[in-house]
């Protein structure tokens, strides 16, 4: 639910309408939680002189497992609450002109409960529109879907029946030969050519689920990223799988989902999958421990909502600048003295905390 930015006294302090306190706690029935997020920039800009950022805001991506219920916005600067013009991912535009520190905060509210398909039970679904299977099954700059891609993908899905067996088939492709690199930088860039010509299937959650959205593309399924954030601690017993303390500044976690006829958009998360192996106490875990044929499970067709979408754009042009990004998971900024470094929060500026309220 967005609203357009208020302007007060020749200074941005902008808001998009919240829900009352008790229509948001109407809005989370039972197995719906309630969650606050608040995003603090003071951005790093001792050369002074104009700045600017652009902040991703959550959005419902599907009001059966998540509803956005407002963000409310206010600071120093002039702000502009707008939508990426082909993926609609939401974010918030700042602008400074350097007379005192850059200073923004934006709390956001939302409900969520847990994705499970129940696989034996097919759900009549709405099917996509064309423009919409155009654009989910469409490369990108770092996913393409012809050459290298296009060859694995027709590897794996050989033999495979039906769009859920290609499904599965990916998905057990993709767990049984990537690993988390935990050398990698933020999420990963995403880059899938280079990391098939590599032979070196090492990454983290953009690249190995960016990996499964590309050859899912590939063999013919409409799939997408949903990049976003996790919020809380997992119920699920996976101490790696959950934002374990109220600062999530370095919790960004993106996941993918594939469309299949008989259940619509199907969530999978292969990348978490490897990170139970890599991260899970003790360590370094078998394939076939319990614990990771658990989390193989249940990720295929399955997400814990401790977490919140932002969007699922690629290739995201940040409005009044010339730069791309590949996709909109981390703020965004340019000062005078170039651009900020939004994988190091601290060299940035900025924070994000998180806490599950209720009514």
């Amino acid at each position: 639910m967005l609203r357009r930015d208020v302007l007060k006294g020749g200074l941005a302090a902008g808001t998009a309408a919240l829900l009352p306190r008790a229509a948001w706690a109407q809005a989370s029935a039972p197995g719906w939680r309630s969650f606050e997020i608040r995003t603090t920039l003071k951005l790093r800009n001792p050369g002074g002189g104009a700045a600017r950022a652009w902040v991703p805001l959550p959005s419902a991506v599907d009001e059966s497992w998540v509803r956005a219920v407002g963000s409310t916005w206010s600071g120093n600067g002039r702000f502009e609450a707008v939508a990426d013009p082909v993926y609609g991912a939401p974010m918030l535009v700042a602008s400074w002109t350097g007379e005192a520190e850059p200073r923004l905060e934006i709390v956001s509210r939302l409900t969520t409960r847990d994705r499970a398909v129940d696989l034996a039970r097919p759900t009549p679904v709405t099917p996509l529109s064309e423009t919409e299977r155009l654009l989910y099954t469409r490369g990108t700059e770092l996913l393409p879907v012809t050459g290298i891609v296009k060859a694995k993908a027709d590897e794996i899905v050989a033999g495979a029946a039906g769009d859920l067996a290609k499904a599965r088939a990916i998905y057990e492709w993709v767990v049984e030969n990537t690993f988390r690199d935990p050398a990698t930088l933020g999420c990963g860039v995403g880059d899938i050519e280079s990391l098939l010509a590599s032979g070196n299937l090492g990454g983290k959650c953009a690249d190995l689920n960016a990996l499964y959205v590309g050859l899912a593309r590939a063999a013919g399924l409409p799939a997408r990223d949903v990049y976003g954030i996790r919020i809380a601690p997992s119920r699920r017993g996976y101490r790696s799988l959950g934002a374990n303390a109220e600062v999530i500044s370095k919790a960004q976690h993106c996941r993918a989902e594939v469309w299949l006829a008989d259940f619509g958009w199907f969530p999978v998360d292969p990348a978490d999958v490897r990170k139970v192996v890599l991260e899970e106490p003790p360590g370094k875990l078998a394939i076939t421990d319990p614990k990771v044929v658990e989390a193989r499970k249940m990720l295929f067709g399955g997400w814990e909502m401790n977490w919140m979408p932002y969007n699922v754009a690629h290739d995201v042009t940040l409005p009044g600048s010339r730069r791309v990004v590949p996709f909109l998971m981390y703020s965004q900024a340019e000062t005078a003295d170039g651009v900020l470094d939004s994988l190091d929060p601290d060299a940035f500026g900025y924070a994000i905390t998180a806490r599950e309220v209720t009514a």
